[in-house]
């Protein structure tokens, strides 16, 4: 299951980094490695930092594919997503939930401290972002007094209390990944940053 639900928070920041691309006219291959970077890029950093090598994007090609399956939703139906900003700011918030909760978990069964595993659900969840604004030449949101790693660790938080408290480790992840969405989509909705909260 947590395979699964790697895929599923790859996809989606893939999608998110996708459509990052499109809206500053990168051509096809700027958008798959947009999308690729985006959704892979905090993964591969937390494997480094953990020792936990070769990063899986390298043993497994199921990344690449799920970065080219993302390329063509961002350019056959940019209308439809980008109309709404809300949908995209729901996708990189649904991606920053699943990815806190998953570096957490790695982390720890990695054999490290909660509190380090806290910072690496963060690094998990941010970085592909960060390297995603880098490349679109924007100060990434994490500098930017969002609300943004805070969510992440909000949520990669929640998920170990819920593990501590009994909970099955799958319905501690699904609970933790949404409410870390749910501050993430609150904070823009509300414009907080992290100086007000």
């Amino acid at each position: 299951m947590l395979f699964i639900w790697d895929i599923i928070g790859t996809f989606f920041f893939c999608l998110s980094g996708a459509l990052a691309a499109k809206q500053v006219n990168f051509d096809y291959l700027g958008l798959f490695l947009m999308a690729l970077i985006t959704g892979t890029g905090g993964g591969v950093i937390r494997s480094i930092l953990i020792g936990d090598t070769p990063p899986a994007i390298l043993t497994d090609p199921i990344y690449i594919i799920v970065a080219m399956l993302a390329v063509p939703i961002a350019i056959y139906f940019p209308d439809a997503v980008l109309k709404f900003r809300r949908q995209v700011s729901v996708i990189d918030a649904l991606g920053l939930g699943i990815f806190a909760c998953i570096g957490a978990r790695v982390s720890l069964d990695n054999g490290l401290a909660w509190w380090a595993a806290l910072g690496m659900g963060a690094v998990s969840a941010t970085f592909g972002g960060v390297l995603r604004d880098i490349l679109r030449n924007e100060v990434p949101l994490i500098f930017r007094k969002e609300i943004y790693a805070t969510a992440a660790m909000f949520g990669a938080g929640l998920m170990m209390i819920l593990d501590q408290l009994g909970m099955d480790q799958q319905h501690s992840m699904f609970i933790a990944a949404i409410a870390a969405a749910t501050v993430r989509l609150i904070a823009i909705k509300f414009a907080l940053n992290a100086s007000e909260a």
